[in-house]
């Protein structure tokens, strides 16, 4: 069984490579690259993969994953710079696809009930990405 929660946020990020020249940056990640960043409205889903409870009925309760999800991502998220203002995506180039590894990372140690299982995160109308955690072993 697989049980899902969607919480949303807001936040700005720069796409940018403190490796490479100006030229570099541009060329990969265009627009992106703004020295003013850029924002979104994220939507995060995040699925729990389990044994449903006898006693409960439930993989997970799903007011204590959204719980889970808002203490340790959206709360410290929401409203904030991404490259600038969150401890834990310090050094992180801040694409969808490293915020959706760097969340499972926060994540996976504080669900007890289940197994984190996927993560889906929605940086605009036409953009998301899916991580499964396969490469955290």
């Amino acid at each position: 069984m697989i049980v899902t929660a969607r919480l949303t946020f807001s936040a700005a990020h720069r796409l940018h490579n403190p490796k490479y020249d100006a030229d570099w940056n541009r060329r990969t990640y265009g627009k992106c690259d703004n020295p003013k960043g850029h924002g979104h409205n994220y939507a995060i889903q995040v699925s729990v993969m389990g044994k449903i409870d006898p006693e409960t009925g439930m993989v997970i309760d799903l007011k204590t994953l959204k719980d889970i999800v808002r203490r340790q991502i959206v709360d410290r998220v929401d409203h904030t710079s991404l490259n600038e203002d969150v401890e834990f995506l310090r050094g992180v180039i801040p694409t969808a696809e490293n915020l959706a590894r760097s969340f499972w990372q926060q994540l996976a140690p504080a669900i007890t009930d289940g197994i984190l299982y996927e993560i889906a995160l929605q940086e605009t109308e036409k953009n998301s990405v899916v991580y499964r955690g396969e490469d955290e072993e």
